[in-house]
């Protein structure tokens, strides 16, 4: 195999590494947004006043 041939394969795995990153880290901001988004869901459906006194009459 010559040097010429073996940069190309070289520089295509380099290729394949950085787009393999580049999708990984757009689903990881992904994940991140959805996740701070369920976050701000479940604190703004919360009612704080449920669960503060317990009725024990019978």
């Amino acid at each position: 195999m010559d040097i010429a041939a073996m940069s190309v394969i070289m520089n295509q795995a380099q290729v394949k590494q950085q787009a393999s990153i580049a999708v990984m880290d757009k689903a990881l901001n992904q994940a991140e947004t959805q996740s701070s988004d369920m976050i701000k869901m479940l604190e703004s459906s919360m009612e704080p006043h449920l669960g503060s006194s317990i009725d024990i009459k019978a």
